[in-house]
């Protein structure tokens, strides 16, 4: 028990990132967060356990896969587009959290195209090392056949995943979008908006938000500058999931959460959550 308090904050983020990036809700990492830790207490002893933190990680990954297998189920009859929790990081973040590419909200769209098999493969394999022995306890399958599963994973989240900007790219683009949008220039969004550029909305049914993803620069742009107007909505920098996003503020008051996908000096996706239960998760200062 000693060793376990002495080294579970090291391995917390792990651990949270872990069951994170499998059901792609923070309150329910943080369930299996708090379901692992007394899983390992319970023990009594950890003495056993040689790689402490490899264990924990395939803990928290077996209960995260039951959860997200309940949590598709529930998705059927979700009200306009899913998107993932957001996750704040950088110094908005709540605690320490594991962030790498497999974090980003673009990659955490993609991962919700796998099988749930394939998505514990994939996470665990990719992101954290654990070995395919390791794996195959979590999913209950050969090694071989977890082997097999990563690497279908792999091959479709190669021919998914959009390119990635360099980071200055995208704080320029940024910035120079957020600028048009807060003095409601529609011609300047006009400007940093791919042609074709996507805007969806996740509101799921608890606020007012479009129910179906809106395609195209002119319309994207008109209905921006439109809402922004009408609620009185401002953006705020900030780091999400790893990488540049915006706070929305509605008369000074937290709203949502802006993400971005951003290629060739333009953006091509974007993406607001204010469902406000998955809003809940950030810290209260950001948030009431």
């Amino acid at each position: 028990m000693d060793r376990l308090a002495e080294e579970w904050a090291a391995h917390r983020p792990a651990v949270f990132g872990a069951a994170y990036r499998i059901t792609g809700s923070v309150a329910d990492a943080e369930d299996v967060v708090q379901d692992t830790w007394l899983r390992a207490a319970s023990r009594g002893s950890l003495d056993d356990v040689r790689d402490l933190r490899a264990w924990l990680v395939t803990v928290a990954a077996r209960r995260a896969y039951d959860v997200l297998g309940s949590a598709r189920a529930r998705r059927v009859d979700y009200v306009g587009p899913w998107l993932p929790e957001p996750l704040l990081t950088g110094p908005d973040a709540a605690e320490p959290v594991l962030v790498d590419d497999t974090v980003g909200t673009a990659m955490m769209l993609v991962l919700e195209e796998l099988s749930p098999p394939e998505r514990v493969a994939f996470v665990l394999h990719q992101a954290f090392e654990v070995p395919y022995e390791r794996i195959a306890e979590v999913l209950g399958r050969s090694a071989a056949a977890c082997r097999q599963l990563a690497s279908r994973a792999r091959r479709k989240v190669a021919a998914a995943e959009p390119p990635k900007a360099p980071r200055a790219e995208r704080d320029r683009v940024l910035a120079a979008f957020r600028a048009a949008y807060e003095s409601g220039d529609a011609a300047g969004l006009l400007a940093v908006l791919d042609p074709d550029a996507t805007y969806t909305t996740d509101g799921g049914g608890k606020v007012f938000a479009a129910r179906r993803v809106m395609r195209g620069a002119d319309l994207v742009a008109a209905v921006l500058v439109r809402v922004a107007a009408q609620y009185g909505l401002s953006l705020v920098p900030a780091e999400v999931n790893g990488e540049p996003g915006m706070l929305v503020l509605k008369d000074g008051a937290p709203f949502g959460v802006d993400t971005v996908e951003i290629a060739n000096g333009r953006v091509v996706a974007y993406r607001r959550m204010v469902n406000p239960d998955k809003l809940a998760g950030l810290p209260r200062r950001l948030v009431g």
